[in-house]
């Protein structure tokens, strides 16, 4: 990706963390406490499932994190490694959220949403789509 690219993204990889909103999200997630963790991560899952207007991408990245976070719990999901995620322990996520994440995930796909945008001007592009495509997939079994 080139270096202005990643600069204007706040971005230094395609992983799901890899950006600045992510990792804050996660700093979020950390100094909240712990029986708040889940209800932040459905209030970030509905408010982008429920964003009738164009889709930020700081909003869409908090979303993004939020799937990932409730795919690594999944049978075939991948634990999450960074060191820009959540360091303190989050509670076994409520089935329910899985659903969720899938919606939250086709909204920040979608025509209106500034992520896609942002990373089809990069030539990573379509490596960042397949990995939100892969993550859906993990959701959904």
């Amino acid at each position: 990706m080139p270096a202005a690219k990643i600069a204007a993204m706040g971005t230094w990889d395609i992983g799901h963390f890899d950006n600045d909103t992510a990792a804050d999200f996660s700093g979020s997630l950390d100094e909240a406490p712990e029986a708040e963790r889940e209800n932040i991560i459905r209030t970030t899952l509905t408010r982008t499932i429920e964003t009738d207007e164009y889709l930020d991408s700081d909003e869409a990245c908090e979303a993004l994190a939020s799937a990932a976070l409730i795919a690594a719990q999944c049978p075939g999901g991948t634990p999450i490694t960074t060191a820009y995620a959540p360091d303190k322990p989050l509670p076994v996520f409520s089935p329910d959220l899985r659903p969720l994440a899938v919606q939250a995930l086709d909204r920040i796909l979608a025509a209106d949403s500034e992520l896609p945008e942002l990373w089809d001007d990069t030539e990573h592009g379509p490596q960042w789509r397949q990995s939100v495509i892969d993550l859906k997939a993990v959701l959904l079994t």
